[in-house]
């Protein structure tokens, strides 16, 4: 299924950090996007005594445990310097999984015909809640074809950008087999544009 195109400018996030997860996001997200990664969450909260977990991605999607790794080595320094946590803390820098939050306008334009469970800041519908199959999604809002709708119920509900609070991708075998595809492409597309295939179309030849 291709993926409408939707205008962003800048940083399409639609549902942002509030309170000491809004004053961290504001300190790593130059940071990473100097080094071509992007926020997708930050949480801070009681594990381990306390536990700052960042969510991260590269601008394609791919995310390796090296990608981690190195992210944790960049905004480290950066957190040090302005210290927005009083406590002691354990940082945990992690890829946003195949059951992700979406948290911006592509993401759920990417992920258009798999199950989300959503929750809304204002009633929409009647409801605060919702889980069913992304239709549609333009710039103003999301579409959502109802899992399970009651009875009285409309089988579609349009949610506005604006009235989500939190999205989740619900795990199926459906999303598990299209995220490893797009994955696949993304590392492919990645190694093209590196010329890392040119690369090993040579050292083919060369064996030959």
């Amino acid at each position: 299924m291709t993926e409408p195109e939707i205008e962003t400018t800048g940083d399409d996030r639609i549902i942002r950090e509030s309170g000491i997860d809004a004053r961290i996001a504001s300190i790593v997200m130059p940071v990473l996007k100097a080094t071509e990664y992007r926020l997708v969450r930050v949480r801070l909260f009681a594990q381990n005594g306390l536990t700052l977990q960042i969510m991260a991605e590269r601008e394609d999607g791919t995310m390796t445990v090296e990608d981690c790794e190195e992210v944790s080595r960049t905004i480290s320094p950066a957190l040090d310097v302005d210290d927005p946590v009083e406590k002691a803390y354990h940082l945990e820098v992690s890829s946003p999984g195949i059951d992700r939050p979406l948290v911006r306008k592509s993401d759920f334009a990417k992920w258009i015909g798999h199950l989300v469970k959503m929750e809304t800041s204002v009633m929409v519908a009647e409801r605060k809640r919702f889980r069913g199959k992304i239709a549609e999604a333009d710039e103003n809002g999301v579409l959502i074809q109802r899992d399970q709708a009651s009875y009285g119920d409309e089988p579609t509900v349009r949610i506005p950008f604006e009235a989500v609070a939190e999205a989740r991708l619900i795990l199926t075998d459906d999303l598990i087999r299209d995220a490893l595809s797009k994955d696949n492409q993304a590392r492919k597309e990645a190694k093209r544009r590196r010329g890392e295939d040119d690369v090993e179309q040579d050292e083919t030849e060369t064996e030959e």
